[in-house]
């Protein structure tokens, strides 16, 4: 006979392991949350502040870089606190609340990481109409829109795991509440659940991803066309930044969530989980930091700027 009683929160089991290792988790993963939410924030501030990045391309960036703050932020401090507590629990409405939020920002990034693709094939392919075709109101259709068709992503999985039963076992081998983990610890018949997820994350994952691959194709095709060395290297700078975040990101998504059962190992769960939740919000601003030439130059004036301005500041109190 299954025991039936309601599970009313669950116990993480984590990275396991000594004390010691746990605190140097806690260091390394503090670094790094400290570096990704200060990054991201100045990616936000940049375009911002500076007139000549109010273009469709910064934007979408702006909305990526805000994106991977509440992404990360999803994971991560409930991830520390565990980490140094010695009950490591989660409640169940806290359990499916993590589930959602992580499932519709995970959909949304993909979304905008699409709309970024057709926004570097019409700024390269068709540069004659960039301007009337990408315009604000195109720009915040394609925005809103993501978020919008990410929340709506997010909910049929989240709603169809809240209502499997858990029995009375409640351990979740793993540091958040991720999908995979939650199916095997259900003692009800998963498979309708695993077939719907399986089938919605290989529509989101796939659409897109087609989506990004037909319009690097074109835009390859057209920095072919380009009779200059130097112009092509030119053009395809332009793209390079976001084809790295692309390539990172849906390499590490379609690992986890683009397969029919949920067999991977535990451990080695952790170790993407970790690389797609931790590590690579902090690539986005590494990677538009050094190698996009506009952001670079918009950061470089502004900093000259706040210089210029704490010097007056200085003198000023110095004459006073």
């Amino acid at each position: 006979m299954v025991n039936d009683t309601a599970v009313l929160e669950f116990r993480l089991l984590g990275f396991g392991g000594n004390p010691q290792y746990q605190i140097l988790l806690f260091i390394v993963f503090l670094v790094i949350y400290i570096l990704t939410i200060l990054g991201n924030f100045i990616i936000i501030s940049v375009v911002t502040l500076e007139p000549r990045l109010h273009l469709p391309m910064y934007k979408f960036l702006k909305n990526l870089s805000f994106l991977e703050v509440c992404y990360t932020s999803t994971i991560v401090p409930k991830m520390l606190a565990n980490l140094l507590a010695e009950r490591k629990s989660i409640s169940f409405s806290g359990c499916m609340a993590q589930l959602f939020y992580f499932i519709t920002l995970g959909a949304t990034e993909c979304y905008l990481l699409a709309a970024m693709a057709y926004d570097r094939y019409l700024a390269v392919c068709e540069p004659l109409h960039y301007i009337v075709t990408m315009t604000a109101e195109s720009y915040t259709r394609l925005a809103v829109g993501s978020w919008i068709t990410g929340v709506f992503t997010g909910f049929l999985p989240c709603l169809m795991v809240s209502r499997l039963h858990f029995c009375s076992c409640n351990l979740i081998d793993h540091f958040f509440c991720d999908i995979s983990p939650l199916l095997k610890l259900s003692c009800s018949d998963t498979t309708v659940t695993e077939a719907v997820i399986f089938i919605l994350s290989l529509l989101v994952l796939s659409s897109c991803f087609l989506l990004i691959l037909f319009s690097y194709l074109l835009i390859i095709l057209s920095i072919l066309k380009i009779p200059s060395t130097s112009g092509k290297r030119m053009t395809f700078s332009t793209c390079s930044s976001h084809l790295m975040v692309v390539t990172i990101y849906y390499g590490t998504m379609i690992s986890m969530y683009v397969r029919p059962t949920y067999r991977l190992s535990s451990e080695l769960s952790k170790a993407v989980s970790v690389l797609y939740t931790v590590v690579t919000p902090l690539l986005n601003p590494v990677i538009y930091g050094l190698r996009n030439k506009g952001f670079k130059e918009a950061l470089e004036k502004i900093e000259r700027v706040g210089v210029l301005l704490s010097g007056i500041g200085g003198g000023r109190a110095l004459w006073i």
